[in-house]
């Protein structure tokens, strides 16, 4: 853990002069734990849409860099987004998502939590001296829900200020897409034998289109490809030229939230990503595909080759992933120089994670 923590590696780089982060952060199994207290229990973090919370007692299973989480749609209305973990023996309240459910059982010994996570009975615990069960509840995480997305986090204060999170993001896409009534069509995931670093990295940067995504590179006017960064997000922008049968024209937006959320925004489709670390060299890619409301079969149809697109290109990018995170664990990689205009997304999170590792030291 100390030499993740070496200052002459965290000290803050110009972009003019930036190179990328040591092969180390990717590789060390330190990195774990140094990444959950540092950079995940500190920040917001995607969970679901809510189209997929409707109703009262419907419900999203999420992991958060080794946190269990569980949002449901209460009685009252409310979303919450708590800990997945029963207060017994740490048995799971849900495996899966799932609609409609009266109350939260964990799978262990039974014990039923309200869904509002307070618990409600605590099975053959009835005469056990001091035991109450009004005293116990699932730890609750704050909430956020924007654009239709919901966001948690593990303590509030910790985490950045919401509004300064998405600060500018709604005055570019403005309410004209609808996204908060887009409704969930499919997720998709993908494990990858790479640190979850490797997975942010490459897709923050369209430097490596033209070389490893052939198709998407036809789609995308590379000569026209901008990208920049706020204080918590970095924004890609490409317009996109596309047959009518799947995109048509229009604006392809990418969106990066640190630190492991992606919103892809096409003409019609919001796809969610989250990257949820796995180990050191290990990491799951869940992918969210939203769509606006049509139900015809050009509808359908247009669904199907995006789905199929997608999951072309993301292969894509997991072999040169995985042949990146051999790289850094051969022992032979030395920081290279980054790249001032198509590297700017990158230098901008390994900056973030410099200062949360500093922050951490202290």
């Amino acid at each position: 853990m100390t030499a993740l923590l070496a200052s002459a590696d965290l000290a803050s780089q110009s972009l003019d002069r930036a190179t990328a982060l040591p092969a180390r952060y990717y590789a060390d199994p330190a990195t774990v734990a140094l990444d959950r207290r540092a950079i995940f229990d500190r920040g917001w973090h995607y969970v679901a849409h809510v189209c997929q919370l409707r109703d009262a007692g419907d419900h999203v299973v999420v992991d958060r860099a080794g946190l269990p989480v569980l949002a449901v749609r209460g009685a009252d209305g409310e979303i919450r987004a708590m800990h997945n973990v029963c207060r017994h023996r740490a048995g799971p309240l849900a495996h899966c998502d799932g609609r409609g459910a009266k109350a939260l059982r964990c799978r262990y010994h039974g014990w039923t939590y309200a869904l509002d996570g307070t618990l409600r009975t605590a099975t053959e615990m009835a005469d056990v001296l001091d035991f109450d069960p009004s005293t116990i509840r699932l730890p609750q995480m704050a909430v956020r829900i924007w654009q239709g997305m919901v966001f948690a986090a593990v303590g509030e204060a910790a985490a950045p200020p919401f509004e300064a999170f998405v600060a500018g993001i709604d005055a570019r896409i403005g309410d004209t897409r609808g996204l908060a009534d887009y409704g969930h069509h499919r997720r998709v995931a993908y494990d990858v034998a790479c640190n979850w670093k490797v997975y942010i990295d490459n897709y923050l940067e369209g430097y490596h289109v033209p070389h490893v995504h052939p198709a998407l590179n036809r789609l995308l006017d590379y000569r026209s490809y901008v990208t920049e960064t706020a204080e918590w997000y970095s924004f890609q922008f490409s317009p996109l030229e596309s047959a009518s049968d799947l995109y048509g024209n229009g604006d392809a937006l990418y969106y990066w939230l640190w630190p492991n959320t992606m919103l892809n925004i096409l003409p019609g489709r919001l796809q969610t990503n989250r990257v949820v670390p796995l180990g050191a060299e290990r990491c799951r890619v869940e992918f969210d595909f939203y769509y606006a409301t049509d139900d015809s079969e050009a509808g359908e149809a247009r669904r199907a080759a995006d789905i199929a697109f997608s999951d072309e290109v993301q292969k894509e990018d997991l072999l040169i992933c995985e042949d990146v995170q051999r790289g850094l664990a051969s022992g032979s990689y030395v920081a290279g120089r980054l790249n001032p205009l198509r590297e700017n997304a990158v230098h901008h999170f390994h900056e973030l994670l410099r200062r949360a590792y500093r922050e951490a030291s202290v």
